[in-house]
């Protein structure tokens, strides 16, 4: 399956980072790092991508550029303050001047929030809120191996604290990385699970930041964009994705490629259209399923999405009409794009009821009144009441 991906390049013009986009551009790595002032580097990553290779690729690429480099794979999803301040300590050691994110989305924010404690020291909880940094940070690069988050398009950092479970957003234009480096080959032999996870939260960020209440005209582009290429592709990439037991089928790989690239491209612009809006109340009913019951991320937002469509749709008005219509959109109107979600969960085999991950009747009114809390929860179409989430919760029980 072969996708146009010249349409999308007229909504990354609103990226807030420079993008260096193609197959094999991890190898620039290096000559972008000494463009942009680095000598000595902190990559941050994780033991997955250190076990793909990728992690000794990217640290190949820094030295042939003349960079000192250390490599910290302490990430871990959802990475909490212990992460952070695991990766403080080294970068402090090392007098570093760059850093370097390289992985999904913890890696990244792992990365940033580094950064925000390297350069204006305190600790996490200081940040937490909207331009909290009062001194630079360090220029950063950003290389996403999965296409979920967006992240390297973001100036946020979400980081758990471990004592209250609480996901901190923690934004400051001053974190943005200074460049983005999309590598299709990257993301084309992730696990099948984990392509899953991670292409419903894209699909979730196009959703969802299509419908926001922050929305602006850049991002009404960047999530219809973002709509375009993943609606299309998401059945591929998880068809097509690598297993843990049986790895890449070469027979696939160009169909991979085109596909990666445009789950890529799709997944930075729902990045990108975080940045410029914010998100609702799916990620804001997430969150609590996944501190409180282990869900990871993009299962948790995936589940919910569907219910919180049917819920926002309500009434005259319709938020997702942007993202509705005749032609490539696939969906006419807000209940065909829900159908359209619980297609891509039951194609993907990610549970669609909060029974599938463990949560029962009597966990409801908490779940509430902690979504109710979420930073998200503002920004979403129809005002949010306890009631009015305990309502989307039993719609998803």
């Amino acid at each position: 399956m072969r996708f146009d991906l010249i349409e999308s390049y007229s909504a990354l013009r609103h990226s807030p980072v420079r993008i260096v986009f193609g197959e094999g551009s991890l190898r620039k790595l290096g000559s972008l790092a000494v463009e942009e002032g680095a000598t000595r580097v902190l990559l941050v990553t994780d033991p997955g991508i250190v076990r793909a290779g990728h992690a000794e690729r990217a640290t190949q690429s820094l030295r042939d550029a003349g960079v000192e480099v250390t490599a910290f794979d302490g990430a871990r999803e959802n990475p909490t303050t212990h992460e952070v301040e695991s990766g403080v300590r080294i970068a402090r050691d090392l007098g570093v001047d760059f850093l370097v994110g390289l992985g999904g989305g913890s890696s990244m924010d792992c990365a940033k929030g580094i950064n925000f404690i390297l350069t204006n020291g305190g600790v996490m909880h200081d940040y937490w809120g909207i331009g909290k940094a009062s001194k630079p940070m360090l220029p950063s690069i950003c290389v996403p191996t999965t296409a979920g988050t967006g992240s390297e398009a973001q100036s946020f950092a979400l980081i758990t604290d471990p004592n209250s479970h609480q996901k901190m957003a923690c934004g400051d234009r001053k974190a943005l990385p200074r460049v983005a480096i999309l590598d299709p080959e990257l993301i084309a032999t992730v696990p099948r699970a984990v392509a899953a996870a991670t292409g419903i939260d894209a699909v979730a960020h196009a959703i969802e930041t299509a419908a926001c209440n922050k929305r602006t005209p850049a991002s009404r582009e960047l999530s219809r964009t973002a709509w375009r290429l993943l609606n299309p592709a998401f059945e591929s990439a998880i068809t097509g994705a690598a297993t843990e037991s049986h790895g890449r089928n070469p027979a696939h790989v160009e169909s991979e490629l085109s596909v990666s690239s445009a789950m890529l491209l799709g997944a930075h612009c729902a990045g990108a259209a975080i940045e410029a809006s914010m998100l609702g109340a799916a990620h804001a009913c997430a969150n609590p399923l996944t501190s409180m019951y282990g869900a990871t991320h993009g299962i948790a937002v995936g589940l919910m999405l569907p219910h919180v469509i049917r819920f926002n749709a309500v009434g005259a008005s319709d938020p997702y009409s942007d993202l509705c219509g005749d032609g490539p959109l696939g969906v006419r109107n807000a209940e065909e794009l829900a159908c359209r979600v619980e297609v891509m969960l039951q194609t993907a085999g990610l549970p669609r009821r909060l029974s599938d991950i463990g949560v029962t009747l009597d966990a409801i009114p908490d779940l509430a009144d902690m979504a109710l809390l979420q930073w998200t929860a503002r920004f979403n179409p129809r005002d949010l009441t306890v009631e009015s989430l305990r309502e989307i919760y039993l719609a998803a029980l």
